[in-house]
């Protein structure tokens, strides 16, 4: 399968790392990326054909990768509108949509919009996918092999829910680096040092995650387990509900996916 990637960003190295990793060929990924730092580091790390511009390239072969700003979106992809052929257009790009995308492609209809998140950087990622209707089975399961050489992917069928999934995963790590910050901060209020408050809310959330991963059962009861009556946990989720700690971290993934359909309404009208 021959990939070019449109950008070559932090996540398209991950991507291409993990590819690599996965048994895709170099000689068959190309990388446009007007950035010359960026050329030389990918071709360095991973000896992948790198191009300065989307004109030195012919066709873009099986699937092309969208790894740039939407806001930059659609001048970068109008060089490469005629290359397509029966690729698959697989675009990372938050907030646009399909249709939008397409109309900037000049109609092409193989999209799949996805929406990885960063710990996709280090192979650990959730990716949501949706496709336009003209999109196989054969080639779903082409972008999906892609994204899967960073993590776990699942398919979305109503794009409408798209904003949700950034809302959840997308801007799901920066409320989890919020709560080991909180714990952090607990850590040396009562005395602890940075490195052990560090440890001590790292490891407890990556345990529990961990925990919650392997267990069929629901997060609430995995709590109740963890609360005894009377106790010193009960006391702490007691003060957190006084605080509305849950009810504004669910109204906060409430106003990012509001911010999401607002954000890509502005893209569509581009």
């Amino acid at each position: 399968m021959k990939i070019t990637f449109l950008g070559g960003g932090n996540m398209a190295n991950a991507l291409i790392g993990g590819m690599l990793k996965q048994g895709f060929a170099a000689t068959d990924i190309n990388v446009i990326d007007p950035g010359s730092e960026a050329r030389a580091k990918l071709s360095q790390s991973y000896a992948v054909n790198c191009l300065e511009s989307a004109e030195m390239l012919a066709s873009v072969g099986d699937l092309l990768v969208l790894a740039v700003k939407p806001q930059q979106m659609k001048e970068a992809v109008a060089p490469l509108a005629a290359k397509l052929g029966q690729a698959v257009v697989v675009s990372i790009a938050a907030g646009l949509d399909l249709e939008t995308l397409s109309r900037f492609l000049g109609g092409h209809r193989k999209i799949v919009r996805c929406m990885p998140n960063t710990p996709a950087l280090i192979g650990a990622g959730i990716t949501g996918l949706c496709p336009l209707p003209e999109v196989s089975d054969d080639e779903r399961a082409a972008a999906d092999r892609v994204l899967r050489a960073v993590g776990t992917t699942v398919w979305i069928a109503d794009e409408g829910k798209m904003d949700g999934v950034t809302a959840l995963s997308g801007s799901g790590p920066a409320y989890v680096f919020l709560f080991i910050e909180a714990l952090q901060q607990a850590a040396a209020d009562l005395g602890f040092t940075a490195e052990q408050g560090r440890l001590l809310a790292i490891e407890t959330v990556q345990g529990a995650a961990a925990l919650a991963a392997q267990s069929s059962e629901p997060a609430a009861v995995l709590r109740e387990r963890v609360t005894s009556k009377g106790g010193t946990t009960e006391a702490a989720l007691r003060t957190m509900a006084e605080q509305g700690v849950k009810e504004g971290i669910v109204a906060g993934v409430k106003a990012a996916e509001a911010r999401g359909r607002e954000l890509g309404k502005l893209l569509g009208a581009a």
